[in-house]
């Protein structure tokens, strides 16, 4: 018979308190400068449910923190009191090298959530601006997904940084442009592609004809206009201004191109709300969907 596994192996010896942040002490060299971009950020959005225990390590009766220092700041600027307690986890028996080693190590094996996992969970929940943009991919036959697929857009954080960033209304006119030029290939919704057109409809507006843009840039290839991308600069920029020039070939009245470097500090305009997204779903985006399924992507 084979020997039985002590099982208490596997657990911390730890115990929790509540202490109060005033007699936490965050200031060992080992740790991060708090950021307070960070802390005022989290305060703004907090939500007791995402709080974590602190972790501390009770060395000749002082409460060091070495995993949770911003935590105590976004709680203690909330509360508006370092009076305030918070669930500390304890270990008593870690030297100063320890504690070191914890913190440097800590999240080394810990897997990042991916943008479409976020996302997601978000849905799950009920979010209204991840059901907002689910539902404007979908008006347009295209789905969310989590790898690359036809008809699949997996720039999941483009989608949200423009809908953030420029609005709804901009959102869904990228997306439309898109589909018009390039008829829903995969490659079309790439971050960077997305971003780009994305910049161009927020700098130049109705300037830019949409059966004009679809004619123009629908002759190029995505692999011709990444590469002249590329060729002019990283980033969306570099799309913003390929597609630019693309737009602008042989045209009498073509786009200038120092408006594409105007109002780099944006506000997201035009916000709508679930019910205005059902109604148009049913009447407006009714006459502009498109049967990918007839395309070969």
């Amino acid at each position: 018979m084979s020997e039985e596994i002590d099982l208490n192996q596997f657990v911390p010896k730890v115990h929790y308190e509540l202490i109060p942040i005033k007699n936490l002490v965050s200031n060992q060299d080992y740790q991060r400068n708090i950021s307070i971009k960070h802390v005022q950020r989290a305060a703004t959005n907090f939500d007791l449910c995402q709080i974590n225990p602190v972790k501390v390590s009770r060395r000749d009766g002082i409460n060091y923190v070495f995993n949770g220092q911003h935590t105590i700041e976004i709680i203690a600027l909330v509360s508006g009191s370092r009076e305030t307690p918070v669930w500390c986890m304890i270990y008593d028996d870690l030297i100063y090298e320890q504690e070191a080693d914890i913190f440097a190590n800590q999240m080394k094996y810990t897997k990042t959530l991916l943008p479409y996992e976020v996302f997601m969970a978000n849905i799950e929940a009920g979010n209204d601006k991840q059901l907002i943009i689910k539902s404007l991919v979908e008006s347009y036959n295209l789905v969310i997904s989590g790898k690359a697929q036809p008809g699949g857009i997996c720039a999941v954080a483009a989608l949200e940084s423009i809908h953030d960033k420029y609005g709804f209304h901009i959102l869904d006119r990228t997306l439309r442009l898109i589909i018009a030029a390039w008829e829903g290939t995969p490659k079309s919704f790439s971050a960077n592609m997305m971003n780009g057109v994305a910049r161009l409809i927020h700098c130049f507006g109705d300037d830019i004809k949409e059966d004009l843009f679809a004619e123009k840039l629908g002759r190029i290839s995505i692999k011709e206009l990444s590469r002249t991308a590329r060729d002019r600069r990283a980033g969306s920029l570099g799309y913003s201004e390929a597609i630019l020039l693309a737009y602008n070939k042989k045209s009498q009245k073509p786009l200038k191109f120092e408006q594409l470097y105007s109002n780099k500090g944006v506000k997201p305009q035009n916000a709508i709300t679930k019910e205005e997204l059902a109604a148009q779903n049913t009447e407006e985006y009714s006459g502009c969907q498109m049967d990918l399924s007839q395309y070969d992507m």
